[in-house]
């Protein structure tokens, strides 16, 4: 006589926009009727993570508010709730020159919160707010273990985690750890307020984190100079003025090499100019065809792309907000802002003085400057995730886990299971979010992202269907 059917649980590790959406769109499916659905972030809400969770008046989302909803059905659902909240309120900047709203990121999080909550009231969705500290692999169950002492036995594991700190280039952190003015990781709450008003200030990295770091300096009336430093002087873009239309052709018989991908986009660009459409709708049309763009390339050609273009790409496809893109050309205008293309050849600390000798990159000159103050801002060292946290060291230490072969993340399949270090995908074990896309590509921007998640949570529901249909037990939730 066979047993009743245990319910099986899934354990989503980390709960910020990722690990929240994919918690919702599995509860909203009726396959995880009879599921448990635990997610583990130690922070009080679910859905602000990292890019949310911050009081930062300069923090502003970087896409229209128009763009960000939820529900793919329901495009507006975003901008519904903000005006059944009355938001934005005490924020009359929130609306750009373009006549799009560009909220505080805060206000977004709080969004993704109340998706979420009616799951959690529900009890469909569990939020635990612990630390996932180790998981190894139990039987054909995941054992994991938590900060407040909980040792959970689960079926299905999502790993929803955050980006890994930024890495400061070589040379700099040995030279200024412990400086009470230098600054390795921006996202820190607080992380801006040990510089002074007037201080001279280097920004290592010249990304959308650069930008929101001199934007943050200028709302808090910092009146120093500031040095934004990376190795090729570009720095993220702007919106266009006015709406412009996807432009290009890049998926119907796809660039094999990064070179004819090269030529493809720059050819858009000059018949987008022909016709009065500006460069903003040909990597517009690129984004929303990367997904087969970036399944057409060979693994060599995803580094070669990668390693040459990646910089480029990046300051045209994140853009910064006309209110934050806005402070940085008020910042150049003046001269208190200053790009620089150069590499680090060497740093000193003099006392409470920073002396950074570059190399600029086309004319070769070597330049001494002189700094109060220093500021890492140069993206996620994705490279390292795998040592960022105990229970990812454990999973590719037992062989599940391992880098993608382009370095952007993990490595998983196109049903974005983990693929370990036989090369083999683990059925049970899921990647959600940025940290695939060394397989799917464009999963940075938060439509992409969202797309991700309904995308795994439907996975998931299969997964749970499957034994059902076929009379197969699944094993159950299980505290130790």
């Amino acid at each position: 006589m066979t047993g009743p059917t245990r319910r099986p649980v899934i354990a989503i590790v980390g709960g910020g926009f990722t690990g929240a959406a994919v918690a919702a769109n599995l509860a909203r499916n009726a396959a995880s009727d009879g599921a448990t659905i635990i997610v583990f972030e130690p922070r009080a809400r679910l859905g602000a993570g990292l890019a949310y969770d911050t009081d930062n008046p300069a923090h502003r989302i970087n896409v229209p508010a128009a763009r960000m909803s939820l529900v793919p059905d329901d495009p507006d659902d975003f901008l519904n709730w903000m005006a059944a909240k009355g938001e934005p309120r005490d924020d009359p900047d929130a609306l750009a020159v373009d006549g799009n709203l560009y909220p505080r990121r805060a206000v977004f999080g709080r969004y993704v919160c109340e998706f979420v909550a009616p799951f959690l009231k529900s009890g469909k969705v569990e939020h635990r707010r612990e630390h996932v500290e180790h998981i190894e692999r139990r039987g054909n169950r995941w054992r994991l273990s938590s900060s407040a002492g909980t040792d959970l036995l689960a079926d299905i594991v999502v790993i929803a985690t955050t980006h890994p700190a930024p890495c400061a280039p070589r040379g700099v952190d040995q030279a200024l750890r412990g400086h009470p003015r230098y600054v390795p990781d921006s996202t820190v709450a607080g992380a801006l307020d040990c510089i002074r008003p007037d201080d001279h200030v280097l920004v290592v990295g010249n990304g959308l984190t650069a930008a929101d770091v001199i934007a943050s300096l200028r709302l808090a009336d910092h009146r120093g100079p500031v040095v934004a430093l990376s190795r090729r002087g570009l720095r993220s873009r702007g919106h266009p003025g006015e709406p412009q239309e996807p432009f290009g052709d890049f998926s119907s018989n796809p660039a094999r090499t990064a070179l004819d991908l090269l030529q493809r986009v720059r050819r858009a660009l000059r018949q987008a100019a022909e016709i009065g459409t500006s460069w903003h709708g040909v990597f517009d049309a690129l984004r929303s065809q990367g997904g087969q763009v970036w399944r057409a390339l060979p693994v060599a050609e995803r580094r070669r792309l990668v390693r040459h273009l990646r910089p480029f790409w990046d300051v045209h496809r994140f853009r910064v907000a006309p209110q934050i893109d806005g402070a940085i050309l008020h910042g150049l205008e003046q001269g208190r802002v200053r790009i620089v293309g150069a590499a680090i050849e060497q740093v000193e600390r003099r006392g409470h003085v920073i002396a950074v000798d570059i190399r600029h990159r086309h004319a070769g000159r070597l330049e001494r400057l002189l700094f109060d103050a220093c500021v890492v801002t140069t993206g996620p060292a994705h490279t390292g995730i795998l040592s960022s946290q105990g229970w990812l060291a454990d999973l590719a230490s037992q062989g599940w886990l391992r880098l993608d072969d382009v370095g952007l993340g993990l490595a998983c399949d196109e049903a974005s299971r983990a693929v370990g270090a036989n090369d083999t995908a683990e059925r049970s074990l899921i990647v959600a979010g940025p940290l695939a896309r060394g397989t799917f590509g464009e999963l940075m921007g938060l439509p992409q992202v969202n797309d991700h998640a309904i995308f795994v949570a439907e996975e998931i529901a299969d997964m749970l269907e499957r034994p059902a249909r076929s009379g197969q037990r699944v094993a159950s939730v299980t505290t130790i």
